[in-house]
Order: structure tokens, then sequence, then C-alpha cells
């Protein structure tokens, strides 16, 4: 299994990465900031638009396998520098033979949305029961609701009835979402992606691009194609299968991470900038908050309910990644997708 190594986060515009034998330093205006051990390090990612790499770093890193990516400051990925893949041959011709089977494909589909919509059951349970929240009576019957959708989904047998599922899976969710929030100036009506609207859609958008970025390493990792998805269909520029992955992970790990933030008033209004065009985004010490807070979660512990082992958080992607590769090998019946609990 591989072992949970830390992701290097450089968020300061103008930093220079370069190799110092085993090391990654990084400097800005020829000034050393730091210094960090490769052997260390299983990705490096990057939040700015003057963020640079030697190449000889980026050849160092592709052999031995740290992936590095570079992201605008929103954490929308601009590209990405990876080596050769670990992968077989075979394993990845399995995958593209799946992905092009529309009966297996939506059997793992559907498992993976009824993850992704009973782990967002538990997080608006967890928050039900931990604060007095009004319209608590709105929000159990959303938890009832979510339910359904989970027994609707499994039995869904087409991508098209699967997708209307989710969406409205989705939208009830984030209808009860803005009741998880306490500081009454962080408000949140709905889902704006491109750009985020409001504070709260900036910070989950970016926590997504966070997950999205470790899912895809993951699948990578294990040999698989992480642009050819099962549930997300091909398109160009976009990591298919890594979306597929994260569904699972969205609430668990995201959005709760942006409800601790926010409700702890760790980050407040004065933490997010509105653009000329109306978008929100994270200043820059904001930012780096949620990439430290991101880090220290993917510390903590949890049992994993398949395994039936305490792993680290930040092993999860990983652990799920192999197991839809021994899926796909046929060394499992099903896929069995991560349950919070």
């Amino acid at each position: 299994m591989k072992q949970h190594l830390n992701t290097l986060y450089i968020t300061t515009e103008g930093a220079w990465l370069s190799l110092d034998g085993e090391s990654v330093v990084v400097s800005v205006d020829n000034r050393k900031l730091g210094r960090i051990p490769l052997i260390n390090l299983q990705a490096i990612q990057t939040f700015g638009w003057s963020i640079g790499a030697s190449t000889q770093l980026m050849a160092h890193c592709a052999m031995k396998g740290v992936h590095i990516s570079f992201c605008n400051p929103n954490g929308k990925l601009l590209c990405n520098v990876s080596g050769f893949s670990p992968g077989n041959v075979l394993l990845r011709r399995a995958q593209y033979r799946i992905a092009d089977n529309p009966h297996i494909s939506v059997m793992v589909a559907r498992e993976m949305v009824a993850a992704k919509i009973l782990n967002a059951r538990v997080v608006l349970q967890r928050a039900l029961r931990d604060h007095s929240l009004h319209a608590s009576d709105a929000l159990e019957e959303i938890v009832k609701q979510l339910v359904d959708s989970v027994k609707s989904a499994r039995a869904a047998t087409s991508f098209s009835t699967l997708l209307g599922i989710e969406g409205c899976a989705a939208e009830r969710y984030f209808s009860a979402f803005s009741h998880l929030i306490i500081p009454a100036e962080l408000s949140f009506v709905s889902r704006s992606r491109r750009p985020p609207m409001d504070p709260v859609n900036a910070l989950l958008s970016f926590s997504y691009a966070l997950l999205s970025s470790d899912c895809k390493s993951a699948l990578e990792s294990v040999g698989l194609d992480s642009a050819v998805g099962l549930y997300h269909k091909d398109r160009p520029g976009r990591p298919g299968l890594a979306l597929d992955l994260m569904e699972e992970f969205r609430a668990p790990l995201a959005d709760r991470l942006v409800l601790s933030l926010l409700n702890r008033r760790q980050l407040k209004a004065k933490d997010f900038q509105v653009e000329e065009s109306g978008a929100v985004r994270l200043s820059d010490a904001a930012r780096k908050l949620v990439l430290t807070s991101w880090q220290e979660r993917k510390s903590e512990t949890v049992l994993h309910p398949f395994l039936e082992e305490k792993v680290t958080i930040g092993m999860l992607p990983f652990i799920q990644a192999r197991l839809l590769a021994q899926f796909i090998r046929g060394a499992l019946d099903a896929y069995p997708p991560m349950l919070w609990k």
C-alpha cells in the first residue's frame, strides 16, 4: 500500500522551485524560503500565475513519482508534470473496455452516486446532532428524502436516470446546506461554480479542486487512466475518472472542511475578494489556511468499512483507487465505495 506522504503547497506569487540534491528548494527573489526532501512528498501543488519550477526539478520529480500540478489562484488545474505511469497496459485496456460497456459502467456509477448521497446525508445528520439548528424539521425531511434517492440510485439502469437522481439529491442537499452555516454574514443560496459568486461557493470550489487533484494522483499511482471515467464521460481536458472517484468524498471531506472553517469563524467575510466580474475568490491568507487545514484533516484516522482497518484520511483516495483497479481486473465482483459513518 502506498505510504501516506505530504503534499507541498506553494501559494506565493513569484516563487521558484529548484532541485538541490534530493530536495526541492523554494525561493523568492533569490531568497531561499524552505527546503523539503522529496522522499517526504507525494505531490507538489502550486496556486498562482507566476510560480515556476526548474526543468531539473520537474524531470527528477517525474522520475521519482512526485506529481507536480500548476493551478491558478482559485485552484483550477492548468497543467501537470508526471512521469511514466506505473500501471500495466492490460489494466488500462480493461478500464477502456468497461468504460465503453454501459451495462458494467453504470453498475459502478450507481454505487458511487449512492455513496455520494449517503455520505451527504451523514453530514446533515451530524449537523443536526451537533448543533441546535433552525428549520430542523425541514432538514430532517431532506435527510429522509435522501434515503429514497439512494434507493432510486441503486436501482437505476441508465446514465440519464442516474444523472436525474443525482441532480435532484444535490439540489435537496444544498438547499439544506445554508442552514448548516452559522455566521449570518456568510449566506449561501445555491451552488454556483464557474465562477463562484459568493464566499461559500468560492470555498467549496477550492476544496473540490484539492480533492480532485488528490483523486487524480491516486488513480495514476495504481495505473488507471484518470481521464477516462465510468460515470463522467470523456471530455477533452477533464479528468473523468478522478471526478467519479471524488463523488464519495465530496461531502465528508470537502464540505465538512468548509463548514468547520466557517462555523469556527476561522474564515470570515473579509477573507474573500470580489473581482470586477462578480466572481469571489479567497485571499492569499485564506487559501493558506485552507491548505493547512486540508493537510491536517488528511492526517486524521478513520476505520475503513471494507478493509476493516484504521487508515489516515489522506490514504482513502489511494485505497479506493486500488479497490477500483481490483474490480476492473476482475479480482472483485463489485466496486465497494467508501461509506462514512
